[in-house]
């Protein structure tokens, strides 16, 4: 099972992407998410990301979210 969230600024985590998901879950907004596998062993969560970081990964990406930023970028 994961979790799904938003990336907050404080999260820090690295990660391989696994999955890559979009959907209208309140019927009028697309919203763009990356299950990843974290590097820390921590299992897999699922994060909502902005379109044009969705649209540049491909599953087997990895991921670098640094405490401070307000977007993980691939590394």
């Amino acid at each position: 099972m994961f979790k799904r969230k938003r990336v907050k600024a404080g999260d820090e985590w690295q990660g391989t992407v696994v999955d890559k998901s979009r959907g209208m879950l309140d019927g009028s907004n697309m919203y763009h998410f990356v299950k990843v596998e974290l590097a820390d062993g921590g299992g897999t969560r699922k994060f909502r990301v902005d379109k044009g970081l969705w649209a540049s990964l491909d599953v087997g990406d990895r991921l670098v979210k640094r405490a401070g930023e307000a977007e993980p970028v691939k590394q």
